[in-house]
């Protein structure tokens, strides 16, 4: 996979496209099992926590990647003020990023956090979730942990809304000889504005909680 190209930054660690970490991990396979072990407990923490009243709003999303790695990154939680670019996809520039930002959670406001969707047809709802996903993909707010903060933060939704979380399927495995769907509708959101792709996947993922039991 492409790495992520930047300005000299003292996120990372000195030649290397390596978060610098407060346990000094200078190993990509441990500090990514740890991330992973780190995602896994927030799940617990904030599936546990959702209430009626829960609002899906911006300082709800920068909280879920500020508590969920900041025991390892000094950083979780705070936006970039760097620009950043994969392959060929430029993600928004770190200038507009925050009128970005506060333009697209208020939009979710605008559709309550999507919080009445259980009563919604599947096909809206999908449509819904990943127009907001797109355009969290495309804000590519954090430098790192985008994705996995993204999809943390629409299962929350799907889970507030009675179904369980998302199943991309073979989308999330890490394996570049995978036909990897969700990347390619990633790109889709960042390069064309266009969410089709990852509706399509988000519609065949979404399945009752009573379903997951």
């Amino acid at each position: 996979m492409s790495k992520y190209q930047f300005q000299q930054s003292d996120i990372y660690q000195p030649g290397t496209d390596l978060p610098i970490n407060r346990l000094d991990i200078g190993d990509a396979e441990i500090l990514h099992e740890i991330e992973a072990q780190l995602l896994l407990q927030a799940y617990e923490t904030f599936v546990l926590e959702l209430v009626a009243e829960t609002r899906f709003d911006e300082a709800y999303f920068q909280s879920l990647h500020q508590r969920t790695f900041d025991s390892l990154y000094g950083w979780a939680g705070q936006y970039r003020t760097q620009d950043m670019v994969k392959g060929s996809s430029m993600f928004c520039r770190a200038a507009f990023l925050p009128n970005e930002a506060q333009r697209i959670f208020k939009e979710l406001e605008k559709e309550d956090y999507l919080r009445g969707a259980a009563l919604w047809p599947r096909e809206r709802f999908a449509d819904r979730l990943a127009y907001f996903q797109s355009e969290l993909i495309a804000l590519h707010p954090f430098y790192e942990l985008n994705g996995r903060i993204t999809r943390l933060f629409f299962d929350l939704i799907t889970i507030h809304n009675g179904y369980g979380p998302i199943d991309y399927g073979l989308a999330l495995r890490d394996d570049p000889e995978v036909d990897n769907n969700y990347i390619r509708a990633s790109i889709d959101c960042v390069q064309r504005a266009d969410h089709a792709l990852l509706r399509e996947l988000v519609l065949a993922g979404l399945s009752s909680s009573e379903s997951e039991s």
